[in-house]
């Protein structure tokens, strides 16, 4: 039983840690694809505007997802 724990734990630390998404990068985007990674990006960034909001505001995970729907059309209804 031990040397299953043990290489368990070996698999388990030798996997990379996950990552986040990345933000879009539209001067790395093909020109004809360049508006919509710039589109994409801005609402990257809107989102996880959202999201450190929710973080500051210490919002529960059940009620995440409303805060952040409510938040987003917030921010579109401003544009």
């Amino acid at each position: 039983m031990r040397p299953f724990i043990f290489i368990a734990a070996i698999v388990l630390l030798a996997t990379p840690p996950a990552r986040s998404q990345a933000l879009v990068d539209p001067s790395k985007v093909a020109p004809e694809f360049r508006e919509a990674a710039e589109k994409r990006r801005a609402e990257q960034i809107r989102q996880r505007e959202c999201a450190l909001k929710a973080d500051l505001e210490k919002v529960l995970p059940r009620d995440r997802t409303a805060f952040l729907n409510h938040c987003l059309e917030t921010m579109a209804a401003k544009q």
